[in-house]
């Protein structure tokens, strides 16, 4: 018997380790991949030479049944209008401005409100702003007119004009406070401190404060900041500066305390004299009503004993004086009697 020549086919049956069974319910018999089996060994160029020979465009892939594909379907094309609505859409939250920036066109001069926007996803990428006041404590050291070195702390509230939002992120960007407060502050704060004395900052403070003010104010416009409070919150000299200030104060409260000894006795000294005026003229006018009149003399001698009688009286002792203790004088009024007889 002849033996089969190298190049000739052997037949061809189903690989039952590569392929599945026909039985399967998803494939169909002529789609199955058939794959050169050898009863005893494989030869390595009859199985490339069956390969040439197979037709790979009658394999056909599985197909789902038709619920769970519609299934499928309407889910994809759900999950995917949700994701591109989620993208087409962003919130600009209360005290807060949008600006959008186009692949295209750049930065857009539209300023977007609270609320809920549309864009474009991917050309499209909003950027957001607080445009709520937003305090920034700075604090410099900058000399006085006469040389005294002092140091200052100040509170500033700022917030961008919400109108020139594009121009801001154009020229500064997100971060336009970090950027420009500390620079112009602490100019600002150097000019201003330079023109005053360092008692006149104690002295006045208001003037200094509002100076202050007015110059950051229209330095910040420049770069389309807004100022809605400027408040000096800390002032203070060096160690020599405030022992001198401290021996001032102590010599000025030193010197007030003297004037005020002063002031009372020279008071003192006029009440004394108004009332030794007082206690002379007094005695010119009795001298005069005794001249005048000898029983006005009397008259007070009768009042002195009927203070004396009554308090006597309202004691809880019993007291026995003379007659002529009682400043009463009966003798006296015994004899002017006799003689008027």
């Amino acid at each position: 018997m002849r033996r089969p020549s190298k190049h000739q086919h052997r037949p061809l049956v189903y690989s039952s380790l590569l392929v599945p069974q026909a039985s399967s319910p998803f494939l169909k018999p002529q789609g199955l991949l058939q794959l050169p089996s050898a009863r005893r060994s494989l030869h390595f160029p009859g199985f490339l030479a069956s390969l040439e020979e197979m037709n790979f465009r009658n394999l056909k892939a599985p197909k789902v049944g038709g619920a769970g594909g519609t299934l499928a379907k309407i889910a994809f094309i759900g999950g995917a209008a949700v994701y591109a609505a989620r993208s087409s859409l962003y919130d600009v939250e209360g005290g807060h401005r949008a600006i959008v920036f186009n692949r295209i066109q750049g930065i857009k001069d539209k300023v977007y409100p609270e609320g809920t926007h549309l864009m474009i996803p991917w050309f499209e990428r909003p950027i957001i702003y607080d445009v709520r006041a937003r305090p920034h404590l700075v604090e410099s050291t900058s000399g006085s007119r006469d040389l005294q070195m002092v140091k200052i702390g100040l509170r500033v509230l700022t917030r961008p004009i919400p109108d020139q939002l594009p121009t801001v992120y154009r020229s500064l960007g997100e971060n336009f406070n970090e950027r420009v407060l500390p620079s112009i502050i602490h100019e600002t704060l150097k000019a201003v401190v330079a023109q005053y004395n360092a008692s006149q900052l104690i002295t006045q403070r208001e003037a200094v404060s509002r100076e202050i003010r007015k110059v950051l104010t229209e330095r910040a416009r420049n770069f389309n900041i807004a100022l809605d409070d400027v408040s000096i919150t800390t002032l203070s000299f060096g160690k020599e500066f405030t022992h001198a200030i401290e021996a001032k104060q102590v010599a000025a409260q030193e010197a007030e305390r003297a004037k005020f000894i002063v002031e009372k006795a020279e008071q003192d000294k006029k009440s004394a004299i108004i009332r030794a005026q007082g206690e002379a003229k007094s005695a010119q006018l009795i001298g005069q009503a005794i001249a005048n009149n000898p029983a006005f003399l009397t008259l007070r001698q009768i009042e002195a004993a009927r203070e004396i009688a009554q308090t006597i009286a309202n004691s809880s002792n019993r007291v026995y004086l003379k007659s002529d203790d009682l400043l009463l004088n009966l003798q006296q009024l015994d004899f002017e009697n006799q003689n008027k007889k």
